[in-house]
């Protein structure tokens, strides 16, 4: 009985995750398990596989030969403004953690307005990627970030005449925090 390890096998686990075990070049080496990750295939656990050009082991440039997996699109993965648009996104959101606390030990009118500015900015930003990501075709895409854009100015609009013609959103907190 020979106990030689086929070239390429296919070996599955329960979860149904698709394994390649390929031996070493040199002989009297541990097997080598390459994760496929599909479930294709459920019905035999150990069969010779048959593995198309585009799947086979080649090498790839990396750190320790593992492929590189990029998620963003590469047309905005070296722009500098999509750099600068993260960094003030962060720096606003960085913003608000002082401008809150700051807000409810002094309340004035230019914290309403900074907080006004703050909010909106942060809530246009955030929506925005929302709309990135969940809203698919090209029409539909161009009509949800121009209804975002109206209304992020429309909030922020509000927001200002709320501050100019009423207590402003320090002093309108603090009233809800009282009752």
């Amino acid at each position: 009985v020979s106990s030689a390890v086929p070239k390429e096998a296919e070996v599955r686990n329960l979860s149904g995750w698709r394994f390649l075990a390929q031996p070493p070049a040199g002989e009297g080496h541990a097997l080598r398990i390459r994760l496929q990750g599909a479930l294709l295939l459920r019905t035999s656990v150990i069969r010779p596989a048959q593995v198309s050009a585009f799947l086979q082991d080649r090498p790839t440039p990396g750190w320790c030969g593992t492929q590189q997996i990029h998620l963003s699109p590469t047309r905005h993965s070296g722009s500098k403004a999509a750099s600068l648009h993260w960094t003030s996104e962060r720096v606003v959101s960085v913003l608000l953690l002082g401008l809150l606390p700051a807000a409810y030990l002094n309340p004035c009118s230019a914290m309403d307005y900074s907080l006004a500015a703050a909010l909106t900015l942060h809530s246009h930003w955030g929506l925005g990627q929302v709309v990135t990501d969940y809203v698919r075709g090209d029409a539909l895409q161009k009509a949800s970030q121009t209804g975002l854009l109206a209304l992020s100015a429309l909030t922020f609009a509000g927001l200002c005449y709320f501050n100019y013609h009423d207590v402003g959103i320090c002093k309108a907190v603090a009233m809800l925090w009282k009752l």
